[in-house]
């Protein structure tokens, strides 16, 4: 027992963390790497540990003793024993069962225990069943080497997922290599995380590497992690993104920082289909649907572009944002387990709950870095984050307590008090590269007019979007106002303020992503200064403090302001 620690571990598997203590970081960074952020309100943060928390702990190298030893020493009273218990118990179970190859001409694919009784009871278990071809011995079961991909998924819902170390084709040989200086001719080396994030993956071509999510800050260089795992991999690469602004930025990194060739290099999405040794393509254009037969038959759909993954001999998958990979392309991902797969991404947290199915299909976590550490390391620009909280008027008061669930965020997210203390916060930052981020495209069209600033949707071309975009960068636009197309994987590097006005819902990796917006380091040093308006006492307050979730993990803090005492 030692009360002057900052955390209580409780035997329902939560953990209590003071926010003033004065070893509250160490205990966070600590609790991060294996534990879940549930609440985070001003005094006492509550972690959670989870199979899936620990499972990718332990993929990560991480060993029960290691892990108790930690919530040793920042805890205030003893573990309790159910809790020690059960982390043993679930660290073990992650590499209990292995797949590797074996049988006929080390073409089949087996599964492998020490555990015998846990081979008896895989073999009785009805999710795994229907992979099963046959026990060889009382230590090993032949499954279908076609289903790898639904044999880890149904060994994870049922608490043992396996280490995959079956291998994996080659793929078609790519001789790809970083260049010292860019095209532009300004010295380039990938940043020490960024080497050690992709060599983690890669693990040096051992049967361990090959698969895994690595998780860095927006702003931090996640296409180089990719670039720099192409450069050690050397073979053809397909890299799936969010979007087609998404798609050429990579080809345009892929140009500018590697002897890649332009004919090397192909975009595959609704404007353009072709094909080349790299291939970069949108999870939209995937998951376009095409119905078969009939009207009455749309229940059966078929997805053409699939085909994109068998149309050329990957060594490699590349899914950026991987927290948004969408259901149909989980699908097809488990059919393609044999290609090397690297998950990229700034948070871990699915809207969906899907986190177990890119543990088991793209692969566990194996490398991350907290993103306070890359801010001292100066790697991504300082953010000061701050809670800006307005009224309801009496009408909007008497409108939201009747309305519907439904209607009663967009009321709150909606009130015209945002748009005074937005053009405010816009006034104060006048000579600073300004985004405006909204749900609602009404608000945003209104926000538009008031602070005379283009208006940029997802009805917005590609080529009007280029060419705003373009313009925000040279400094020729100061403000621009931004839907949720916004959110991901744009390149604004002189973006320094962001101004939420409504959100969607209590979404954490969107929270994730706008502040990203603003995160790359300033050419002047300067701080980054994220804006969050939240109507007080509805439910734009409740979701706000959900989304808040992510900036507690990474050790951010809201500055709390009342919106009527900044606008006396």
């Amino acid at each position: 027992m030692n009360l002057s620690n900052p955390l209580i571990v409780q035997s329902d598997r939560t953990i209590l963390l003071e926010v003033d203590h004065p070893l509250h970081t160490e205990a966070r960074d600590a609790l991060a790497q294996f534990a879940e952020l549930e609440k985070s309100p001003e005094h006492i943060h509550t972690y959670r540990l989870s199979p899936l928390s620990l499972w990718n702990a332990a993929a990560g190298g991480m060993t029960a003793p290691a892990i108790l030893d930690l919530l040793e020493q920042y805890s205030k009273y003893a573990i309790p024993g159910n809790i020690t218990t059960e982390i043993r118990e679930y660290i073990s179970r992650y590499g209990r069962l292995k797949l590797i190859r074996g049988g006929e001409n080390n073409e089949g694919l087996l599964l492998v225990s020490d555990d015998a009784a846990l081979i008896l009871e895989v073999l009785h278990h009805k999710r795994i069943q229907p992979y099963l071809l046959r026990q060889i011995d009382k230590y090993t079961i032949q499954v279908d080497a076609a289903r790898r991909g639904h044999v880890k998924q149904a060994l994870i819902h049922i608490g043992f997922p396996a280490e995959d170390i079956a291998g994996y084709t080659d793929g078609s040989p790519l001789p790809i290599k970083l260049q010292k200086e860019t095209r532009q001719g300004k010295a380039f080396s990938p940043r020490k995380y960024q080497e050690a994030a992709a060599a983690t993956f890669y693990a040096g071509g051992a049967l361990s590497g090959g698969s895994g999510t690595i998780v860095l800050p927006c702003g931090a260089g996640k296409t180089i992690v990719g670039l720099v795992a192409m450069a050690d991999i050397q073979r053809a690469t397909l890299i799936l993104t969010p979007n087609t602004i998404a798609v050429r930025q990579w080809i345009q990194e892929i140009l500018d920082k590697t002897n890649i060739e332009p004919g090397m290099i192909a975009e595959y999405t609704g404007d353009r289909k072709d094909i080349a040794p790299i291939t970069v393509s949108t999870y939209q254009i995937l998951t376009y649907r095409r119905p078969i037969g009939n009207e009455q038959q749309d229940a059966q759909e078929f997805y053409p572009h699939f085909s994109l993954f068998s149309s050329y001999d990957w060594g490699l998958i590349i899914y950026d944002e991987v927290h948004l990979l969408p259901a149909p392309v989980f699908r097809i991902t488990a059919e393609i387990q044999a290609r090397r797969r690297l998950g990229l991404t700034a948070t871990l947290v699915r809207e969906d709950g899907r986190e177990a199915d890119v543990f088991s299909l793209i692969g566990p976590k194996k490398y991350d870095v907290p993103w306070r550490e890359l801010e001292r390391q100066g790697w991504i620009a300082t953010a000061e984050c701050h809670e800006i909280r307005v009224s309801l008027s009496e009408d909007e008061q008497l409108n939201y307590a009747t309305a519907e669930t439904r209607e009663k965020y967009r009321i709150a997210a909606e009130t015209p008090a945002k748009m005074l203390i937005t053009r405010q916060i816009a006034e104060r930052h006048q000579n600073d590269q300004v985004l405006i981020i909204g749900q609602y495209i009404d608000q945003l069209k209104a926000l538009s007019e008031e602070l005379q600033a283009p208006l940029l949707t997802g009805r917005t071309s590609n080529v009007q979007r280029s060419k705003l975009y373009d313009q925000f960068r040279r400094g020729e636009l100061k403000r621009l106002v931004v839907s949720k197309v916004a959110n991901f994987a744009i390149d604004l590097p002189d973006a320094n303020v962001a101004i939420q006005v409504s959100g969607t819902f209590g979404s954490r990796q969107e929270e994730a992503q706008r502040l990203g917006r603003i995160l790359r380091p300033k050419s002047d040093g300067g701080l980054a200064y994220f804006y969050s308006i939240v109507t007080r006492d509805t439910c734009d307050q409740e979701f706000s403090a959900n989304r808040q979730l992510f900036l507690t993990e990474q050790g951010y803090r809201y500055i709390i302001e009342d919106a009527e005492a900044l606008l006396s």
